[in-house]
């Protein structure tokens, strides 16, 4: 296993002198503002939607429509699924409401709702944010990344994720690693520290103590809603709760999948320009709102304080200078055709071409881009205590 530097050390020594395409300050500020009403209409649009599809499922099994059943269960799957690390992460910037304790609210809710940690993944991404696809400072996700299309995990995608184990990129997996990874949390354990991601957090853990405790209770908490919810539907015979709740952010994985992993797959590591570290994607409507705007993720990353609805904007302020949106179609062609290239090249990673607008990427050695400003380098609210400043 790969030897790392104390997180502590690495915030001394490692100084990511980012690119950032140019944005006169009164426009940052203007996209940069949150709205209450743009986040009820996320925030409050997806819960809706849980409710709906959930509401949905439960009538057709009430009635014994089982067919409908199903097809309500895989909608309501798919919805919740999007609860899971998507919700929570802009939520986690504090980025969408204006109103704070509305967005600590529907932080908690929806952490709750899907089995997340807030609190590891706070410090988890705030490094992620710092030091992007930097793998000293950043083991949040660690390249390679296969994009898998095998049938097993196919299977899983489309009907109930059981057997998914962490492996490279930060979250529990599957139900059945969820419920044991959640087991271990509640008692301050981590799984086998081979696996990188476990690497990972316990390094999160000794670097970040006061979050490690937080998570501690979390676990505890997720246990006792989940238990609590499994145990009435079973004495009260509405078992179909079970689905509809615990089980539900493993049902239908599949679009969370595929418009998820185009993130950083197969792109470059240890560069200060978000646009060769980053993929950004156009999404169908639906797709996009499920997924809060997160397609847009060379631009989250450029100006990471900028609220998920205010992201399009902020990529027709500076398109001239930003990589073409691959579709998701394209991008996949693209992780595909680089995974099968990592397979004989293992070193190789995909240098995303920039439009002949654009600004180059800084080279080392060359003129290195100014000092961001606050607004510039914000990454919201998303900083613990003992990584703010």
């Amino acid at each position: 296993m790969t030897e790392y530097q104390p997180l502590s050390t690495v915030r001394e020594t490692l100084k990511v002198k980012w690119y950032r395409s140019k944005i006169d300050g009164a426009t940052l500020k203007r996209l940069s503002a949150r709205s209450d009403a743009q986040a009820w209409f996320q925030a409050g649009g997806h819960l809706a939607l849980f409710l709906l599809t959930g509401s949905l499922a439960f009538w057709c099994w009430s009635q014994g429509a089982w067919l409908g059943f199903l097809i309500a269960l895989f909608l309501h799957g798919t919805v919740v699924s999007f609860f899971v690390g998507v919700a929570p992460h802009e939520l986690g910037h504090g980025s969408v409401f204006a109103t704070k304790w509305l967005n600590q609210f529907f932080l908690y809710l929806y952490s709750l709702l899907s089995w997340w940690d807030p609190f590891d993944y706070a410090s988890s991404h705030t490094y992620h944010h710092r030091y992007t696809l930097h793998p000293e400072g950043d083991r949040e996700n660690l390249l390679p990344l296969e994009p898998s299309l095998k049938s097993t995990f196919m299977l899983q995608l489309f009907t109930v994720n059981l057997l998914t184990q962490r492996g490279r990129t930060f979250g529990k997996g599957g139900l059945l690693s969820t419920i044991w990874v959640t087991i271990l949390g509640a008692f301050g354990r981590v799984g086998d520290p081979d696996i990188p991601i476990n690497e990972w957090i316990n390094t999160l853990h000794e670097d970040q103590p006061d979050e490690y405790r937080k998570s501690i209770w979390w676990s505890r908490l997720h246990l006792a809603f989940h238990g609590t919810v499994t145990l009435v539907s079973l004495l009260t015979g509405y078992w179909v709760f079970i689905l509809l709740i615990p089980v539900a952010p493993f049902i239908a994985n599949w679009l969370a999948y595929f418009v998820g992993l185009p993130q950083h797959c197969g792109l470059m590591e240890n560069v200060p320009d978000f646009r060769k570290s980053v993929r950004s994607m156009t999404l169908p409507p639906i797709a996009e709102f499920l997924y809060w705007r997160m397609n847009w993720h060379t631009e989250h990353h450029m100006y990471a304080g900028v609220p998920c609805y205010n992201l399009k904007a902020l990529y027709q302020t500076i398109a001239h200078d930003m990589p073409q949106p691959r579709t998701l179609v394209g991008a996949w062609r693209e992780m595909r055709m680089i995974w099968q290239r990592q397979k004989t090249e293992p070193g190789y990673a995909f240098d995303t071409p920039l439009p002949p607008t654009a600004q180059p990427t800084p080279v080392p050695g060359g003129e290195a881009p100014g000092p961001a400003t606050e607004l510039e380098a914000s990454i919201g609210d998303l900083a613990p205590k003992g990584l703010s400043g």
